[in-house]
């Protein structure tokens, strides 16, 4: 007997790709998306390293941070010269106690400059730095200055500022730099904000004579 013939079931549909165009757009975005993200990663970090670059080669003239001074000097000598500049208006008189100095390389040194505030009223100020030849940022050890920080000057005050530095003994060290005679330390302030404030309207009665 022949046995009766039952109905076969389809198999289920597979579902149909997506069209090309559409997977090339989506891919084409999904690169953009990571390029654009690459590109602002990179510019919120491209400030810090250019600083950090600068603080360890002493590119650009940037004079190095120390912590400690060096245990002793040597014979050879430099002559650093001290330069003073103010930007942008700044009413102020700003100059160094000394043009030039000769020191002895590894010696820690105290130079002052002196700061006059020539306006009737209360100004502040900023001060940057740089050290010439530029090469020479990377000798030029800075223990303490007046750099980088705000100061607020009362009408016709002077004030005294010091810078605390030595230059590096390794400067002995580096062949390109046998020529080496003077270094120029500069300063350069700039004008940071009216500090002086603004007096409020005077408030006066309407009254006359105690009449309305």
């Amino acid at each position: 007997m022949t046995a009766p013939h039952l109905p076969t079931t389809p198999p289920p549909a597979a579902p149909s790709p997506a069209p090309r165009g559409l997977r090339r757009d989506g891919a084409v975005a999904a690169i953009c998306g990571l390029v654009v993200a690459l590109m602002v990663g990179a510019s919120y970090a491209a400030v810090p390293f250019y600083n950090w670059f600068c603080r360890v080669t002493g590119f650009n003239g940037t004079t190095q941070r120390a912590t400690a001074a060096p245990a002793h000097a040597l014979d050879r000598t430099i002559t650093v010269r001290f330069d003073s500049n103010i930007h942008g208006g700044l009413p102020w008189k700003f100059q160094p106690e000394k043009t030039e100095i000769e020191v002895h390389i590894g010696e820690v040194v105290t130079a002052y400059y002196t700061v006059t505030n020539q306006s009737a009223r209360e100004t502040a100020g900023l001060a940057s730095y740089n050290v010439t030849p530029l090469t020479a940022g990377s000798y030029f050890q800075k223990i303490n200055c007046f750099c980088f920080t705000e100061q607020t000057m009362a009408p016709g005050e002077t004030r005294e500022m010091a810078v605390v530095f030595y230059v590096d003994e390794a400067l002995t060290r580096d062949d390109d730099q046998d020529s080496f005679k003077t270094i120029t330390l500069s300063y350069t302030f700039y004008p940071v904000k009216d500090t002086q404030p603004k007096p409020l309207a005077e408030v006066k009665s309407d009254r006359r004579g105690g009449n309305l």
